[in-house]
């Protein structure tokens, strides 16, 4: 079981797996007031920067699960790293229909809704690891400004326009979910930057690693050309967010 091996491959160097900086990920568990002791559940966990930071700066406790072998082998050493690997733990395995027997008072899914199908089908599981009272996290992007054609969209490697919902309308589908938005906290062009820019940089040196590899071709390719995408595209058109939402 594991995650498609580019993503291995281009963001094997990246903490966080998604367009936060260190500095916004901190701002979100300041945010949302977390109190020590807090149990998070963190569905799609990547290299657990979310779970050990939080856990040093807030003393929450918590548990990650993550398809990518290598990333949750990351999210461990990070633990070690950060004195923290009492307070949490990371699973390799698939977070889809993933419940907790210990309920949570975060339960989160920052940038994996696929896990759900799409966001209400998240927010379903979510639910199911929830305590009374307590928080779900949902990191999904939107459209900073509407794709005139699909051909921009795709540009943005959405598949059509309706993948995405401008913000306004974003927040306004939480609602028609049963949750109310309770806190949320917006990337930046810069955040886009460093979750993007970084994996060409990694990409490149994996190539001169591995020039013969079967793999070798396709980032190659992606070296040539991901840059202007995401520059004309990416950069421009998408903002993403993580939105703390309640149970009403």
């Amino acid at each position: 079981m594991d995650i498609p091996r580019i993503f291995n491959i281009s963001e094997s160097a990246h903490r966080i797996h998604n367009p936060f900086t260190p500095e916004k990920l901190a701002a979100l568990g300041a945010a949302l007031r977390l109190e020590p002791g807090t149990r998070v559940l963190d569905l799609g966990s990547g290299s657990g920067e979310m779970l050990c930071t939080w856990a040093r700066d807030y003393r929450i406790t918590g548990t990650g699960v993550d398809m990518s072998g290598l990333f949750t082998q990351q999210a461990k050493l990070r633990a070690e790293e950060l004195g923290v690997s009492d307070k949490v733990n990371f699973i390799h395995g698939d977070a889809a229909g993933y419940v907790s027997e210990e309920k949570a008072g975060v339960a989160a899914c920052v940038g994996a809704t696929w896990i759900g199908g799409g966001v209400a089908g998240t927010i379903s599981l979510l639910k199911q690891s929830l305590a009374p009272g307590g928080i779900i996290l949902i990191g999904e992007p939107y459209w900073r400004q509407l794709p005139a054609t699909e051909e921009i969209a795709k540009g943005c490697l959405a598949h059509s326009i309706s993948d995405f919902m401008a913000l306004p309308e974003l927040l306004a589908s939480f609602g028609r979910l049963g949750c109310g938005v309770v806190e949320m906290v917006l990337a930046d062009q810069d955040g886009w930057d460093r979750y993007e820019a970084a994996k060409w940089l990694t990409m490149r040196k994996w190539l001169e690693a591995n020039p013969k590899d079967e793999m070798a071709k396709e980032v190659r390719a992606l070296l040539d050309t991901e840059p202007v995408r995401f520059a004309s595209y990416t950069r421009e058109y998408l903002g993403w967010g993580v939105f703390a939402l309640m149970p009403r």
